[in-house]
This record gives C-alpha cells, structure tokens and sequence, in this order.
C-alpha cells in the first residue's frame, strides 16, 4: 500500500507506535556505533543504515499528523439497517 488510509484504527496507531520505538532504537544504535567505528568505510554503511531508519520513522511521523478523528466523521454509520 503506497497511501496510508484516512482513518487508523486504535490497533493501527498501536503497531505504528511500536514501529516508531523500533526505528528509534535502531537510529540511536546506527548513531552509537558509526561513533566507535574506527574504519570510514565501515563507519560511513551505518551511518546510511541510521538515515534510513530516520527517513523511516519521519515517513510514519508525517502519516500520523493527520486529524484522525475528522477524517472518522466522514465514515457512514449506517448500522441501524442491520
């Protein structure tokens, strides 16, 4: 899917939550080791591998910003035709 829909549901933003913590930690490992390496060709395949993970998570944050709960106005609720 190269859109992200108009509505997430709660189960959504928890597993795009726990997608974010995980980019996190891979930035600030990429970060952390690119630091100790000694080697610059080595040191430069993690820095790549770091902004990577951020062009990740900067990808989920801007899919996050939008109004949720307008765009949940917008869904029909026409359940009573049940």
């Amino acid at each position: 899917m190269m859109t992200p829909p108009a509505v997430m549901t709660t189960k959504d933003v928890l597993y795009v939550k726990d997608q974010m913590s995980w980019l996190l930690v891979a930035m600030k490992k990429c970060s952390h080791y690119a630091q100790e390496c000694a080697d610059p060709q080595i040191k430069q395949i993690i820095d790549r591998a770091g902004q990577m993970h951020q062009r990740h998570y900067n990808t989920l944050l801007q899919h996050c910003q939008n109004n949720n709960n307008s765009a949940m106005g917008t869904i029909p609720t026409n359940m009573s035709a049940q």
